[in-house]
Formats: structure tokens, C-alpha cells, sequence
């Protein structure tokens, strides 16, 4: 089976928004590394704010996708198989 790792070490972390000080269960998420997902806008994008998404390219076997205007949220991230069925469905 292939492995997906990447080096974090050199990550920029980012807290999750949900964590307070007392010390509880918080989530960080790590960007801007070596090998991180580089998002590009949909072409279906324009300026007046619509509902638009964001998709990562050059992860191999993986399209990660979020929504462009929280890009701190979460991403769905689909098998590079399931994208094309995955946007005909949206299609409709």
C-alpha cells in the first residue's frame, strides 16, 4: 500500500477556534508546508460572493475540496476516482 506522509515538522499550525484555555481537547491544523494542498477556485467563481469551492490538485490520488469563503473549515477530501463521479452527481 502507498503512503501518503508528509513532513510536518517545518507546518505552521493553526488552533482550532473551538479551544479555550483550560486545557481541553482542541484540534490544530497544520498549513503552509512542504507538500501541502495548493488550492485553486473554482472557474465557476466570481467576486460577488456566491457559493464557491476550492479544490487541491497536487495531492496524489486525493482532491481535496472546501469551501472558499472558510478556508480555515473543513475539507472533504475524495479519492481522485471518486471526483468525476463525485461533480457529475452535482451536475444533476
Amino acid at each position: 500500500m502507498a503512503s501518503n506522509r508528509t513532513d510536518l515538522s517545518d507546518a505552521l499550525w493553526l488552533k482550532s477556534s473551538y479551544s479555550n484555555g483550560s486545557g481541553g481537547d482542541c484540534v490544530e491544523v497544520a498549513s503552509d508546508f512542504p507538500g501541502a494542498a495548493l488550492w485553486r477556485k473554482s472557474s465557476y467563481s466570481n467576486g460577488s460572493g456566491g457559493n464557491c469551492v476550492e479544490v487541491a490538485d497536487n495531492i496524489p490520488g486525493l482532491v481535496p475540496v472546501r469551501d472558499s469563503k472558510a478556508p480555515q473549515g473543513p475539507a472533504l477530501i475524495l479519492t481522485a476516482a471518486a471526483w468525476a463521479p463525485f461533480v457529475a452527481s452535482l451536475k444533476g
